[in-house]
Order: structure tokens, then sequence, then C-alpha cells
């Protein structure tokens, strides 16, 4: 009867999935239900701390549950901080002054894509915006350099999800919440590896320009004006996002402030910033409060009906069928280790990182954490290889995001070309697992 019902389970799931209803409905709703068949047949048994409590009950306490929980402050905070940057023209005014500078380098404005890419991933950690951001910012310019689709397109895209795994990253503050890993470990240990991709995709860049230079042209430097003058003004325009980055990162990293203490001063340090540029209007505030509240709640949700479904899977005996079945395979460790990373990459070509993370990372970590692996380690192969399902079809949303800023290409042409950065993030995570030092230093 468990593998009967965690089966039905499941398969309900991925069907009313699919029907394209929303999935935090999916997940709450089909969770309830089995629930309440469950109870009726008296079969199911939820946890010992909601034995007492009826349905209805159940449903509101996981929900309280989440909303209390403060480890997942810094989500609304680093959303509020990513939406306020966009209004202060940060990223506008640093491509234009680096490009300026690296335009005589062999791929140059690739390569400044790529660096303020960075700038923004430890900025604001929102893929939708930074990818829609580089897209409507760079691709024109690009073009207008003589830049080849095919080179434009996969920078921006991959370049736009290092804010997936650079910190403050709002995955990594999930998968903290979720895995019950401190986020300053997630965060101290997704610095190395996005770091290294985003050097992959520079170094891809000065290759594929080298190679092509009639698809990704130099220029000389613009006339009357000197490196000097032109570093001078880059710095300029560095400063502010360098501090920010600085307090919020510094801070975390040399055990200053908690990851929810940074959030708060990331936000009211990108506001001070919107307002010192000028760009900031009553309009644009009310605006940047309410798309946090809307992303916010879209995110909670998600979160209130994977807990829901956790907890009907853990009644059903779920968890334990699962461990059993991991335990069952005549693998190795690191086969083990290997086979889940496979199975969540795969995963990612069908789901969203938040289903990933509420519904098959709590179950795999405690197996493969008894098989001696290290939980911090684990956690971030599992973002390397989670960022990968962002540029990957059908369901990677930086394709549709891209699509949205540069509607005149076709989605076949995205697909061609995100392959490259797609496989050097494979090589990352191949890198972190044969060293992982990277992810543990």
């Amino acid at each position: 009867m468990d593998v009967l019902f965690v089966f039905l389970l499941f398969s309900t799931f991925l069907v009313v999935m699919f029907s394209g209803y929303p999935i935090a409905f999916v997940l709450g709703g089909v969770a309830v239900g089995f629930a309440s068949l469950g109870t009726m047949l008296d079969y199911f048994s939820v946890d010992a701390d909601m034995a007492s409590l009826r349905m209805i009950g159940f449903v509101a306490n996981r929900i309280f549950d989440t909303l209390s929980s403060y480890s997942l402050i810094p989500m609304s905070m680093f959303v509020f901080m990513g939406m306020m940057l966009d209004k202060s023209g940060v990223a506008e005014r640093l491509l234009t002054r680096m490009h300026s500078l690296l335009r005589v380098v062999p791929g140059g404005m690739a390569v400044s894509v790529v660096l303020i890419g960075v700038v923004l991933a430890a900025s604001t950690g929102i893929i939708g915006a930074s990818v829609m951001l580089l897209a409507t910012i760079a691709m024109p310019a690009m073009r207008g350099a003589g830049y080849d689709d095919r080179l434009g397109l996969g920078v921006v895209g991959a370049t736009g999800c290092l804010g997936i795994l650079i910190p403050p990253s709002i995955m990594l503050i999930v998968m903290g919440d979720q895995l019950q890993i401190p986020v300053g470990d997630l965060f101290r240990g997704a610095m190395i590896p996005g770091l290294l991709l985003a050097v992959a995709y520079v170094v891809y860049a000065v290759i594929y320009a080298i190679l092509h230079p009639d698809r990704a042209p130099a220029r000389a430097l613009e006339t009357g004006r000197g490196a000097g003058e032109i570093l001078r003004d880059l710095l300029g325009s560095l400063v502010a996002p360098l501090l920010l980055v600085i307090a919020v990162l510094g801070s975390i990293v040399f055990g200053i402030a908690t990851p929810t203490e940074a959030s708060g001063v990331g936000a009211a340090g990108a506001t001070l910033i919107a307002v010192a540029s000028r760009r900031l209007s009553w309009a644009d505030f009310r605006e940047v409060c309410e798309g946090t509240g809307l992303t916010t709640a879209f995110l909670f949700a998600l979160i209130f009906g994977a807990s829901c479904f956790s907890v009907v899977l853990r009644g059903y005996g779920g968890d334990e069928l699962i461990e059993g079945a991991l335990h069952a395979i005549p693998l190795p460790p690191t086969g083990t280790l290997i086979l889940i990373l496979f199975i969540v990459f795969l995963l990612g070509f069908f789901l969203d990182w938040m289903e990933i993370i509420l519904i098959v990372a709590p179950l795999v970590l405690p197996v493969l954490t008894a098989l001696g692996h290290d939980p911090a380690w684990v956690a971030i192969l599992m973002a390397i290889c989670l960022q990968a399902s962002f540029l990957t079809p059908p369901v990677g949303m930086a394709l549709f995001y891209l699509k949205n800023a540069v509607p005149d290409v076709e989605i076949t042409q995205i697909y061609r070309s995100v392959l490259p950065f797609v496989a050097m993030q494979i090589g990352i995570l191949v890198l972190t697992m044969v060293f992982p030092k990277l992810a543990l230093w």
C-alpha cells in the first residue's frame, strides 16, 4: 500500500502539473486531496505534532510555519534589492563604460556583458530581471557592433543565469531553509564555482572572437578619449555597486552579519544608490514595492504547496520508500551521487528549480549524507546542476525571458546559442565534484 499510494501521489501530481494549472496549487491541492483520501481510508498518518489537527488545521499550520521562518526573510529583501538596482540604471552605465574600455579586446563587448552580469548577480540574484535587463541593453549594442546573434544570445542568456548561483541567490536561500543547511555556508560555497563559470564564459567569448573575427569584431578606442579617462569613468560607475556587494557578501563571509541582517543592509543600500542617481520617483518606489510583494508571494505560495506535499508524502512513508530504493542500488557512494545529479539534471528539463528543491532535494539529501557526502557540497552540486535547467529546453525559463526581450529571433536559434554554455556548466559541475574544496574552502 505504501508503494501504491506514493506512486499515485506522484502520478497525479505530474498529470495535473502538465495540465497547465499553477504549480503552487497543484502541489497543495494534490497533497490535501491525498491526505483526505488516506484519512477516510484510515491509512494516512500525519506527523506527531499534527496528529490532533483536522485537515484545514494541517494546511494552516504549514502556511504559518513557512511565513514565520526567519531564514526566508532574506528572500523578500534580496528581491527588493534587485528591483531597486534595476531602477537605479547601474547596469546601463556600467555596460556603456566597460565596453568603451574593452572594445579593443577580441569579443570585448561579450566580455563586458559577462562582467556586468557578475556584478548584477552579486547584487540581485533574480534571473528574470538580469536576463531581461542584459538582453534589453546589450543585444542592440552587440548587433550594432557587428556581433553574431549566436554569441550574443548565448552570452546574455547564460550570464543572466549567474544570479541563481552567485550569492545572494534566492535559490540558495530556499535550499538552505528546506535542507536545514546554514545559508551563509551555501553562499560561501557557491562563490568559487559561480566565478569559475564567469571565467569560462569570458574565455569562450575571447576564443570565439579570435576564431571568428568577423562575427565579434574589435573596435578602436573612442576618438578623443584615452584609456585612462575611460577607466576613471568606469571606476566611478563601479564604486556604488561594489560597495553594496562588499557590504552584503563581505558581512556574511566574515561573520559580521547573518544573511537575514545583510539582506536588510542590501535593500537599504540599493535604495540609497537609486536616490543618489536621481532615478527614483515615488511611482518607481511604489512599483518596486508592488513587484517585490508579487514575486515574494509567488515564491511563498510554491513553498506552501510543496510543504504540504512533503508532509503528505512522509505520512505515506514515501521518504523511507525512496531512501530504501536508493540504498538498494548496487553503486558506490560516488556512483549514487552521480546518478542523483543526473536525475536532477533531467528533471530540470521539465520542472522548475523550485519544485526540484522543495520536493526532490529533501528526499535525496539524507541518503547522500548517510553515504558520507558533505551536505553543503551536495547542495552546491545540485545548485550548479539546477542552474543548467534555466538554459535547457523545453522549460528553461531564461530562454523564454530572452525570447520575450528579443522577439525577432526564433526560439530554436536561442536553443542552439546556449548549448556551449550548458556544456560549460556541466564542466564546472564535474570540476566541483572532482575538487570538493572549490565548494568547501
